[in-house]
């Protein structure tokens, strides 16, 4: 376990979150959603960062993207540097522009992006690699670019459950040398390399990723996740880990928990 570090954060206030498009399992527009509570859930969410120290930067939220709250999607940053985003489907896709738009109002450097690529939501940076997610979201070819993008080797993860269909549902990275995950989510040959880079890593149950418990924020030492995923908060503190549980559960409408409100900028 690493020690804690102060991390920055970019979120976006869910002011228009609502569930009228299905583009996962977890979303049914025929279901009752809860705007208040999302955003109640969401601000508690920020308060938890503030509290262990972190920089929360926020990105104004735009009338008609409801999903836009899942900051997470909004880019890859590494070292300073961005990469954009192209989302899979029609629904999402001003979002991209949106979060490009902001990270260069920053001043930050920033990429466009090539294929279909969704961000952290499949790219998570894990000590000097990159692991990345395909199968669902993210386009195999991205993973080239986000090489080329960022001088770091690419660890290709292939998703097989519809259900967990960004990396970030299936696999939190805990510090430079762990992470935890749903094996189940992952082909036979990207279980083998999990198992190889990571022996100690904290293996989740299928009920605790249900709730989407893997969807967590770590800083290498304290891991915010759903209050909701109690074997695996007992897990993450039997690892040496402090945990802090939040519920989220009304964004978990949309298929988002903690980690897809947020997305971490690595200056």
């Amino acid at each position: 376990m690493t020690t804690a570090a102060a991390r920055r954060y970019l979120m976006c206030r869910p002011t228009h979150f609502a569930v009228t498009y299905r583009i996962n399992p977890w979303m049914d527009p025929t279901a009752p959603y809860d705007n208040a509570l999302a955003v109640s859930q969401w601000e508690n969410l920020r308060q938890t960062f503030l509290d262990l120290g972190h920089t929360v930067d926020l990105i104004e939220p735009l009338p008609g993207l409801p999903d836009m709250v899942f900051a997470a999607n909004g880019a890859t940053v590494v070292g300073g540097k961005v990469l954009a985003v192209q989302f899979r489907d029609a629904e999402r896709a001003d979002e991209g522009p949106a979060y490009k738009a902001w990270f260069e109002s920053a001043g930050f450097e920033t990429v466009d992006s090539k294929h279909t690529n969704e961000g952290e939501g499949d790219i998570l940076l894990a000590g000097d690699v990159l692991l990345a997610g395909t199968g669902f979201r993210t386009a195999h070819a991205a993973h080239a670019q986000v090489q080329e993008v960022f001088g770091r080797p690419v660890i290709t993860l292939q998703l097989v459950d519809p259900a967990y269909y960004h990396l970030d549902t299936a696999l939190c990275v805990l510090d430079e040398r762990n992470v935890a995950y749903l094996p189940s989510a992952f082909s036979p040959g990207s279980q083998a390399v999990l198992r190889q880079l990571f022996p100690d890593a904290v293996i989740a149950t299928p009920e605790d990723a249900e709730v989407l418990g893997l969807n967590a924020v770590s800083d290498g030492r304290t891991v915010v996740l759903p209050v909701q995923a109690t074997a695996l908060t007992a897990a993450l503190q039997a690892a040496g880990y402090r945990t802090v549980g939040v519920d989220v559960s009304e964004l978990r409408k949309a298929g988002g928990g903690p980690k897809c409100c947020t997305l971490e900028v690595r200056s």
